[in-house]
């Protein structure tokens, strides 16, 4: 194995929700959690050229590395395909990350959002796997891999042509284990096999996994009082054999301090407890939401301004907690300062973008109808 790595999972801050202060990221903040963080004896990082609309790699320069040593935190970042347009783009991204991240070398770097289609169709026509072992040669890149979004057939071919890869991140959780899309259980067994480390992003489902309904909330706390349904959802990814780093994306003190008391000792799930999870997961099932792990991909080019996962969280609150009154007022506060359902020009941009592959045109006329829908 390539890595110093002990078998036990690792908690990794992402960088991709960060607390922000009038539309910017708060670098205050981010200095007090990455200080917390990095006091805990955690040190890596997860960034990318397209997270807080480009600000979040120079977030990280501001908060990590003009304030700590280069040798003591571990920087990961990612190239969009979805920015590259012609052969020169590779070298022109890579470069104005080094810059906005303030280093001269990145210690993991990925081919972002991998997928069936146009994302690895473009890294292959543009050589980016024989690109990214030139800058590992050249020193600008220590580790190299790609964050994962298709399907395990495609997995296997990649890993077949491209043998050099290092690693793989994937969206992994216990809701998303049998999803038929994101089929999580199916990529992490492939690279189980094969012995390639894991990544693993979107532990909590993007924050959903965080706030379950109270039932299932109360059964966790009948077993672990103080632990919170956040705390469950990472301890069963770190449970589990051949993952090295499990990323949150924390957006607050608060996320901070209860992910690092997770990972402070870490205590892998007991048999019952594993059991416990697979009939809460059984439950959730039933009852049907929007799979959104509100990465945000999908809001930058909307030419309506619609931020989609708001409202797409709007309805999922709905159905979860049986409440109305609440989530309608969200909404309206939402659709004060961003575009509503109905406003949707079924553009397709953000379907072009999704990670989960949802059918957003389709929803977000379903959804106009129940939250757009004038009382007559």
């Amino acid at each position: 194995m390539i890595f110093n790595y002990n078998g036990t999972a690792k908690l990794g801050f992402g960088l991709m929700r960060l607390p922000e202060n009038d539309g910017e990221v708060d670098i205050a903040r981010v200095c007090d959690m990455v200080d917390a963080y990095m006091a805990s004896g955690m040190n890596y990082f997860d960034t990318a050229y397209v997270y807080h609309g480009g600000n979040s790699e120079v977030a990280a320069r501001e908060a990590i590395v003009k304030r700590y040593p280069r040798d003591s935190f571990t920087l990961a970042t990612k190239l969009p395909a979805w920015c590259i347009h012609s052969p020169e783009d590779v070298d022109k991204i890579f470069e104005e990350q080094l810059r906005r991240a303030g280093v001269d070398y990145f210690d993991y770097y990925l081919l972002h959002s991998i997928e069936d289609g146009n994302n690895y169709d473009t890294y292959e026509s543009y050589n980016c796997f024989e690109w990214g072992l030139k800058k590992k040669a050249e020193g600008k890149i220590k580790y190299f891999g790609f964050s994962y979004h298709g399907s395990p057939e495609l997995l296997k071919s990649i890993l077949d042509d491209h043998p050099e890869v290092e690693f793989v991140q994937i969206q992994l959780n216990y809701a998303d284990w049998n999803n038929p899309v994101v089929r999580s259980g199916e990529l992490y067994e492939i690279l189980r096999e094969r012995d390639i480390p894991i990544i693993v992003m979107e532990p909590v489902k993007g924050g959903t996994l965080a706030n379950i309904k109270p039932e299932y909330e109360a059964r966790f706390r009948q077993v672990r009082p103080d632990a919170t349904p956040a705390s469950w959802a990472l301890r069963y990814v770190g449970s589990l054999p051949g993952v090295m780093m499990i990323l949150s994306g924390m957006s607050n003190e608060e996320q901070m301090k209860d992910n690092i008391a997770t990972f402070t000792d870490f205590e892998p799930l007991s048999e019952s407890e594993k059991a416990l999870v697979e009939d809460i997961r059984s439950a959730m099932l039933d009852t049907p939401t929007i799979e959104c792990t509100a990465c945000r991909y999908c809001t930058d080019g909307c030419p309506m301004m619609i931020s989609i996962p708001d409202v797409f969280r709007t309805i999922n609150t709905m159905r979860l907690y049986d409440d109305e009154f609440r989530p309608k007022m969200f909404y309206q506060g939402l659709t004060q300062r961003s575009g509503k359902a109905s406003d949707c020009v079924a553009c397709g941009q953000c379907e072009s973008v999704c990670p989960q592959h949802l059918p957003i045109i389709k929803l977000m006329e379903e959804i106009a109808e129940i939250l757009d829908k004038k009382e007559e």
